[in-house]
């Protein structure tokens, strides 16, 4: 039996929904972290809510870290819009709070199990990012700790910095590689009574809004979302003249044994969305270039990766059998760059 210190045994816990390894850890200080990465090896997982874990499709892990305890709101300034949260507190939690002083995270717009810590790591951003920006350009500070235990800290709490270097932003989408992001502060944004979903007949028609808070193509209906003062709102819903409800109905990914994000100019959204092999359902982001879509087999993927290549974009496996598919597509050119930086 292999020997464990107390310090490590005691924060040994069972974590729902993760998989199987050698430990499942729960730190609840920083303290804690840096003791499980003093002793976990090369194979440790750290684990937020589990929602974009098929990325890269890793390999089994040794030791789980869950990042569950560690789950505060350790500051809220409303009248600055900013947030400072622990890496483990779940951003439906946080919403739910915000939405109290009509502000929002302004990540992602169905996350379920998903942790602020997790969808920084992961790089993930919302179908709004049109409009209020993706998560790296939200992220304003990151504090990480590194696996030799050092914590290192980037960024500012003030929305308008331009002291030192954007290191913050290197964590977003590191998954990571760079350290455990321990806590990160975040502008929000201010969320106006007004909101509409408005189905229309084609990108033509979505076109006679210049700023709208969405334009997604689901499975070929057209969705334009809208969101300002109820009068505007209304005004420009009956301008679409399309189907309107109240409220803002996002639709949720598209589930499948593979789950694929397309990424291209987002001008060659639609062109995108005429190049899925048949079957793959899908939610197209216009004005943005990523479809995300799902499918129950790889084929035609080789194809559709090749094209998107081809135009300065990529297809990524965000679910899907590694040895079946490769999950990232060819390497970057600044790969030995990116090996440096974690190295």
């Amino acid at each position: 039996m292999t020997y464990r210190p107390p310090h490590i045994s005691r924060l040994a816990l069972d974590i729902p929904g993760a998989p199987e390894a050698e430990l499942h850890l729960t730190p609840k200080t920083t303290a804690d972290i840096g003791a499980v990465l003093a002793y976990a090896d090369e194979k440790g997982l750290v684990w937020g809510g589990g929602t974009h874990s098929g990325y890269g499709a890793p390999p089994p892990p040794g030791i789980v870290m869950s990042m569950e305890r560690l789950d505060q709101v350790e500051r809220w300034e409303p009248d600055d819009l900013t947030i400072v949260t622990q890496a483990g507190a779940r951003v439906e939690d946080v919403e739910r709070r915000l939405n109290e002083r009509n502000q929002s995270l302004a990540l992602v717009e169905r996350p379920g199990a998903a942790t602020i810590g997790g969808v920084v790591s992961a790089g993930v951003s919302g179908l709004r990012r049109a409009r209020v920006y993706g998560t790296r350009e939200r992220v304003l500070e990151v504090v990480m700790m590194t696996g030799d235990g050092r914590t290192i800290r980037s960024g500012g709490r003030v929305v308008k910095n331009v002291t030192g270097y954007d290191l913050h932003r290197l964590a977003v989408g590191a998954f990571g590689s760079l350290g455990v992001v321990i806590s990160v502060c975040l502008k929000l944004w201010p969320t106006p009574p007004g909101k509409r979903t408005v189905l229309v007949d084609d990108f033509e028609q979505a076109s006679l809004i210049v700023r709208p808070l969405a334009v997604l193509d689901v499975n070929g209906q057209m969705t334009v979302y809208l969101q300002g003062t109820e009068d505007e709102v209304a005004a420009q819903a009956e301008r679409l003249d399309g189907r309107a409800t109240v409220g803002l109905d996002w639709p949720a990914d598209p589930a499948g044994k593979w789950r694929w994000s397309l990424r291209v100019p987002p001008a060659m959204t639609a062109e995108g969305v005429s190049r899925l092999p048949d079957g793959w359902d899908y939610v197209a982001v216009h004005r943005v270039g990523e479809v995300r879509a799902a499918s129950e087999t790889s084929d035609g993927a080789e194809d559709l990766r090749s094209w998107a290549e081809s135009v300065g974009g990529n297809l990524v496996v965000t679910q899907g059998d590694p040895s079946i598919f490769d999950p990232w597509g060819t390497l970057p050119p600044a790969l030995e760059l990116q090996r440096r930086l974690i190295a």
